[in-house]
C-alpha cells in the first residue's frame, strides 16, 4: 500500500516531506486495516534528523512518498507544524507506537518479529514485550552482521526467514536511513504486512538504555536528554546536522508569504 492508495488522510509538508495529520488511535486503526489487507505498508515515523537528511537525497523522498503513513515523531514537529499555521494534531513517538502496535497484536492475535538492534537485544525486547502484552506471539527475531545489507546472500537468507515465519508485523532497528530505505526495498520480498522502522526501541523495551522522562518529552528536549546519555554519538548530529532544519524551515516559511502575494 501506498500513500495514494488512502487519499483522505490529511497531511502537511515541513521540508517537503510529508506528514500526516493523525492521532495515534487512527494511526492504530490504519495500522490493524493495513495488516487485514495484507499488502505491504511501511508506517514512518519522522523526525527533524530525517526530514533534513531527506532534502537532498531523491532514493529517500521517493521511500517516504510511497510510505503507507509518515507520521510526527517529535514535539519539534509539531512547532514546525504550528509556525507554518498547518498544525497537526499529536505526536506519534515510534516506542510508544510499537508498544501500542504490540498490545494490537495480543489481542486479534497478529505476530511480530523483530530485526535489527545491538546483538541480543532483539531477544530481551521479544520477552519484555510478551511479559507485559500477554498472548503476544513473537514470530521471530534476527540480529545481521555489520554490512549485511551489501551481501545479496545474506539478504536473501533474511527474506527467506520472513517468508518461513510469516510475521504480519515487522519492528525494524536500523537507524536512518538505513532501515526505512531496508524495508522500502525487501518488505513486498519478505511477504510482510506492516513493517515499522522503530530506531532505538528495542534498547528501550529491553530496559538498556533509559527513556527521557515525560516531561521532557512533552517539551520537546528528548534530544538533550539523549545527548547527555550519548554526546560522543549524536552531538554532530544535534549540534550541527539538525541545526540547519531551522534555516529551511524559515525559508519555507518565506516562500509560503511570497506565494500569497
Amino acid at each position: 500500500m501506498n500513500r495514494a492508495a488512502d487519499p483522505a488522510v490529511p497531511s502537511v509538508f515541513i521540508l517537503g516531506t510529508r506528514i500526516d495529520n493523525l492521532s495515534m488511535c487512527e494511526v492504530l486503526e490504519r495500522a490493524e486495516s493495513m495488516i487485514a489487507l495484507g499488502l505491504p505498508s511501511q508506517i514512518i515515523t519522522a523526525n527533524v534528523d530525517q526530514l533534513v537528511g531527506n532534502r537532498k537525497d531523491q532514493g529517500l523522498q521517493a521511500v517516504y512518498r510511497q510510505a503507507a503513513l509518515v507520521v510526527a515523531d517529535g514535539v519539534p514537529l509539531l512547532w514546525a507544524a504550528r509556525f507554518l499555521k498547518t498544525p497537526l494534531r499529536e505526536r506519534v513517538n515510534g516506542t510508544d507506537l510499537m508498544e501500542r502496535i504490540c498490545a494490537l497484536a495480543a489481542r486479534k492475535g497478529f505476530s511480530v518479529f523483530l530485526f535489527g538492534g545491538p546483538q541480543g537485544t532483539a531477544d530481551l525486547a521479544a520477552g519484555c514485550l510478551k511479559s507485559r502484552f500477554p498472548g503476544l506471539r513473537i514470530a521471530g527475531s534476527y540480529f545481521p552482521f555489520y554490512g549485511f545489507e551489501n551481501q545479496p546472500a545474506e539478504t536473501e537468507k533474511i527474506r527467506c526467514l520472513l517468508k518461513e515465519t510469516k510475521p504480519a508485523i515487522l519492528f525494524v532497528s536500523l537507524g536512518y536511513p538505513k532501515g526505512v530505505g531496508w524495508i522500502g526495498q525487501n518488505q513486498a520480498a519478505g511477504g510482510i504486512p506492516l513493517a515499522v522502522e522503530v530506531g532505538s526501541s528495542f534498547k528501550y523495551i529491553a530496559g538498556e538504555m533509559r527513556r527521557a522522562p515525560r516531561w521532557m518529552q512533552k517539551r520537546g528536549l528528548v534530544w538533550f536528554w539523549r545527548l547527555v546519555h550519548e554526546p560522543g554519538r549524536l552531538w554532530k548530529r544535534y549540534l550541527i546536522r539538525d541545526l540547519t532544519f531551522f534555516y529551511y524551515l524559515l525559508r519555507q516559511k518565506i516562500s509560503q508569504r511570497v506565494s500569497l502575494f
